[in-house]
């Protein structure tokens, strides 16, 4: 497994405030030093996928990793694709609050932006199904 410092092809963006952000959330858990954020997606939502960001204590065989704003990232293989070009931001406002990502992959997105849809073609993992996405939109 390689450890890749910004990439000239990034897999993902982090930005500052992201980072800032997971290193408080991060520096709260009691394994914190050992610590890594897993980024992935998940057949469900009310679009098709949604979002799962984590904690994990590493890599797992076959994950990218990459190290983004002093924060190790974790990826799976099924995820990267998914992800790819993706930027995850911090935003703290009146109207929203909490993570955020920007996918160039995403073709349509549920109005909470928790969950998304690709290409026509691409197909859910086995044994998923859409459905609410959980977070309280009107889907």
């Amino acid at each position: 497994m390689e450890i890749a410092e910004r990439p000239t092809e990034t897999l993902l963006d982090l930005t500052p405030l992201a980072a800032q952000k997971v290193r408080e959330l991060m520096a709260e858990e009691p394994d914190a030093e050992s610590l890594v954020l897993r980024v992935a997606i998940q057949g469900g939502g009310c679009s098709g996928f949604q979002y799962g960001l984590g904690f994990d204590s590493g890599a797992a065989e076959g994950d990218h990793e990459l190290v983004l704003e002093g924060v190790k990232i974790v990826v799976d293989p099924f995820s990267a694709p998914y992800l790819q070009g993706a930027k995850i931001d911090y935003l703290n406002g009146l109207q929203e609050s909490g993570f955020k990502i920007e996918n160039p992959n995403a073709v349509s997105s549920c109005g909470c932006g928790h969950s998304f849809q690709v290409e026509e073609g691409e197909e859910l993992p086995e044994g998923t199904q859409v459905g609410g996405c959980g977070s309280g939109c009107s889907h």
